[in-house]
């Protein structure tokens, strides 16, 4: 005879900090509205205005052709997540964050902020549920093609695409490139490098390198790599990396790549690199290689916003490890970096 007595049903306690807890939960169900005020804060160039010092809402509004009742109620609640501070006149400062909106500032995550807000993401995690249920991403459904092809067709989407992800890489470019010890007099090929933002700092750091660019033609046309100290150590080249990718590097680098793919053509990439490196060649994948336990970093975030778009998603070391072997590649190190993506290095098996 079964003398347990049946559980007590457990739930929210009535407390401060069960209230505390239940009021996050309902700002993070409101989390679309911060989204929505930050990208208006910078469509708005409200940062640049605010680079001379502080201004009243009203001031904003006769600059920005709003309503300034309504800006300032705006403003009042970015100033709640530390994005601008309204002191006790009423005016509106800058704040760390805020800085990140300037355009004018090296770093400046402008044009990212304007991507990561734009309805190519925010309509795709409307379909997050789906994506759950069913294992693919909402992004086709709701555009009528996967997001390859539709910003490849798309000339004013793929120029969203490709400026944003340059903002959004260049904070992190130095430092990755700071964290490796790239070998002396080696060729590097960034592989689907964008407009080369990476490979620009490999370069300014390590004058005895060479590097090409490679990636599809119009992410070419606007790459970083005109520096006067850079002339001659360089060279961009179009392709497909499905098919093939520069021959004869010592460093491969797959910088945000892997993660927008499935597991097969992810290691046709692979591939396509162990076929065309030289004989004591490398392979660096970076990417956010998630840890486990419960802590935020941001490419826990990344990775569910590449399941609603995209059949790719963030790997760990063991998911790495099975596309390499696939690519006739092994892993032979994980390196931190000071941003969420790690450098995973591999050779030839």
């Amino acid at each position: 005879m079964d003398t347990r007595e049946p559980a007590t049903p457990t739930g929210p306690a009535d407390t401060d900090a069960a209230a505390h807890e239940a009021g996050q939960l309902i700002e993070a169900s409101l989390g679309h509205l911060y989204s929505a005020a930050v990208r208006t804060a910078a469509a708005l160039g409200l940062a640049d205005h605010l680079a001379s010092g502080p201004r009243t809402a009203a001031e904003l509004a006769r600059l920005t052709g709003t309503d300034a009742v309504y800006l300032g109620r705006a403003l009042r609640y970015l100033a709640t997540r530390k994005v601008f501070r309204e002191d006790a006149q009423g005016a509106f400062h800058l704040t760390p964050a805020a800085q990140f909106l300037r355009t004018d500032v090296p770093g400046s995550l402008h044009a990212a902020v304007l991507m990561l807000t734009d309805e190519l993401f925010v309509r795709s995690s409307s379909g997050f549920e789906e994506t759950l249920r069913t294992g693919e991403p909402a992004f086709p459904k709701v555009f009528g093609a996967p997001f390859v092809e539709y910003i490849t067709a798309e000339t004013a989407a793929r120029e969203l695409f490709d400026t944003g992800m340059a903002a959004f890489s260049e904070p992190m470019n130095a430092l990755i490139a700071d964290a490796y010890s790239f070998p002396r007099n080696a060729t590097v090929v960034d592989v689907g490098g964008g407009r080369g933002g990476l490979l620009r700092q490999v370069l300014l750091r390590h004058p005895d390198l060479c590097g090409v660019l490679f990636d599809q033609e119009p992410a070419l046309h606007e790459h970083l790599l005109s520096d006067a100290e850079l002339t001659g150590r360089w060279r961009t080249e179009p392709g497909d990396f499905f098919a093939s990718v520069p021959e004869g590097g010592d460093v491969y680098v797959v910088k945000h790549v892997l993660h927008d793919w499935d597991d097969d053509r992810a290691v046709r990439i692979l591939e396509s690199c162990r076929r065309a490196m030289a004989h004591d060649g490398k392979v660096l994948v970076v990417d956010s290689v998630p840890s486990p336990g419960n802590e935020p970093p941001l490419g826990k975030a990344v990775d569910v916003a590449m399941m609603t778009i995209v059949t790719g998603r963030e790997r760990g070391p063991e998911d790495l490890d099975a596309l390499f072997t696939r690519a006739g590649l092994r892993r032979t190190r994980i390196l931190p970096t000071p941003t969420f993506a790690s450098i995973v290095e591999a050779v030839a098996a």
